[in-house]
């Protein structure tokens, strides 16, 4: 079961995707994108911590998605990916063009090979204003592109809003 949990800044799609990975029943390894680059978002990542419990494996990796997905994927386990978009921005800033269409490829042919559980979450940036700056309406357009890929791939898709999910696609929770 592939699953993508979609929704805005603090829409409750992390708090959803850990209850789902808690109520899967399997071990759960718990791999993190994103980068302790500064003070905020330290205690965005501590804050994250702070929720999970002891027994969830960690692993951090913000670039090689698709090769730590087939590291730890298997039938008896429980993979929660927080975030898709956090993973995006790292590939972005870095200095090779080709990485992040390398990434997003590997990422893709994974999911449709991947053993066990994945619950994928991401942040929906493209309802708001088309943002000024040629690299923000790169990411903006990059994240769609990427989240209906993921979509199409995946079973279930959900969208979070004010912590009520909406099911876009798949069974119902």
């Amino acid at each position: 079961m592939r699953e993508l949990i979609l929704g805005g800044a603090r829409s409750g799609k992390s708090r959803l995707a850990e209850q789902q990975a808690l109520g899967s029943g399997l071990a759960v390894t718990y791999i993190a994108t994103s980068q302790a680059l500064d003070g905020e978002m330290t205690a965005r990542i501590a804050h994250h911590q702070a929720r999970r419990p002891n027994e969830w494996v960690l692993c951090e990796e913000p670039l090689e998605l698709a090769r730590v997905l087939r590291d730890n994927a298997a039938p008896d386990r429980c993979l929660l990916v927080d975030c898709l978009t956090l993973w995006l921005t790292n590939l972005l800033m870095l200095d090779d063009p080709q990485r992040l269409h390398h990434e997003r490829e590997a990422l893709l042919q994974a999911l449709g090979e991947l053993p066990g559980r994945i619950i994928l979450v991401s942040n929906e940036t493209g309802l708001g204003v088309v943002p000024l700056g040629e690299l923000t309406r790169r990411y903006v357009d990059e994240a769609g592109w990427l989240h209906q890929a993921v979509a199409a791939a995946c079973e279930r898709v959900i969208f979070t809003v004010a912590g009520l999910p909406m099911i876009l696609k798949g069974e119902a929770l």
